[in-house]
């Protein structure tokens, strides 16, 4: 299903490279993927999240305080599907989808580095570099998109879907983590609901998952805290306040929002 990120033109894998009839190749790293991003993004070193926060990801979602989301995910997933996890970060979501449905699974991000830890770890399952902004997969060839807490590009969500096929995007509840912003904030605010209404998409279904999450070291709560965008927006002396935390026990909360194309 890919396509060329410079033409557009069919990928072909020939051995450990990916070509177009036009002759632009892209290599497959040591780690199994392959990185299609292009122009002066081409490397993407610089791109997306670091080393030090795909290991935060990691080591967060390897304790299984969001496995609640995923099967609630898995829910909306057959074993025939083409599924497609956008921004997958370090590859923890898009593996457990391909193991629990037995659906084909394939996930991108824009960081290299979150897809090098993706491509070590998930060697049965797919993944590439790339941008949200132009996804070098063909036109109508995703059963089911994933978008979890991540950039919304209406349009390419739209192209790559089949005609029967959906988006599922999640986004973080009114109240997540409502305790973790008690500790870092005075005045904590609740998250607002998304009510946009889009051209090429439809709104066919929304629910809401929740779960307690208990944070049993502060190691696993600055993991968490580092996955959201709290962490860069929040002044050390609040980030010490959570860090110096033995023990947390917050609210996950989260909603799903199914789209079909118009």
């Amino acid at each position: 299903m890919l396509i060329c990120p410079v033409c557009s033109g069919e990928l072909t894998k020939n051995g450990n490279t990916y070509k177009c009839s036009l002759n632009h190749s892209f290599d497959m790293a040591k780690e199994g993927y392959v990185n299609l991003l292009s122009g002066k993004h081409k490397a993407g070193e610089l791109i997306g999240d670091n080393r030090d926060m795909a290991k935060a990801r990691r080591l967060f979602l390897e304790t299984g305080h969001y496995d609640f989301l995923a099967e609630s995910i898995c829910s909306h997933i057959g074993g025939n599907d083409n599924v497609l996890d956008i921004s997958c970060g370090e590859g923890y979501y898009t593996d457990y989808f391909r193991r629990k449905t037995g659906a084909c699974a394939s996930g991108f991000d824009i960081s290299k580095e979150m897809i090098r830890l993706a491509a070590k770890k998930y060697k049965e399952t797919f993944f590439f570099v790339a941008n949200i902004a132009r996804i070098p997969v063909k036109d109508e060839s995703v059963d089911v998109a994933v978008q979890i807490c991540a950039p919304f590009s209406e349009k390419e969500f739209a192209r790559i879907l089949k005609k029967d096929g959906k988006l599922l995007s999640v986004v973080p509840g009114r109240k997540h983590l409502w305790e973790m912003k008690e500790v870092l904030y005075s005045t904590p605010y609740e998250n607002n609901e998304d009510d946009t209404v889009y051209e090429s998409l439809i709104l066919t279904d929304e629910a809401t998952v929740k779960s307690t999450v208990r944070l049993s070291t502060p190691e696993e709560i600055m993991s968490l805290f580092a996955m959201t965008p709290y962490y860069y927006r929040t002044s050390d002396e609040d980030k010490a306040k959570l860090g110096s935390l033995p023990y947390l026990e917050t609210q996950a909360e989260f909603t799903i929002r199914t789209f079909t194309r118009r």
